[in-house]
């Protein structure tokens, strides 16, 4: 029998592929709101990011998340994500 396999996904800021579970997904909502981080079954468009505070402001300097989303993602998004990642690990 073969191990289940374990959905990979892509960080925006260090574009490395990693387990699905070891990221922090962000989504612009329909009605065009950001959920930072998000329930894995958010519907909208997502993006997954690392949970580190390296890989945030990385983000925060390249604007990936804001390119991935398709749409402008503000200071306290970053800060918010930054919080999740301090305290949630």
């Amino acid at each position: 029998m073969s191990a289940k396999k374990i959905p990979l996904r892509m960080c925006v800021a260090c574009r490395q592929m990693k387990p699905k579970i070891e990221l922090m997904r962000v989504v612009k909502t329909p009605e065009g709101e950001i959920a930072a981080p998000a329930a894995a079954k958010a519907n909208g468009r997502g993006a997954y990011i690392c949970k580190s505070t390296e890989c945030i402001n990385k983000a925060e300097k390249a604007n990936a998340l804001g390119r991935a989303l398709e749409t402008e993602v503000g200071a306290e998004v970053y800060e918010r994500l930054k919080r999740e990642c301090e305290t949630g690990e």
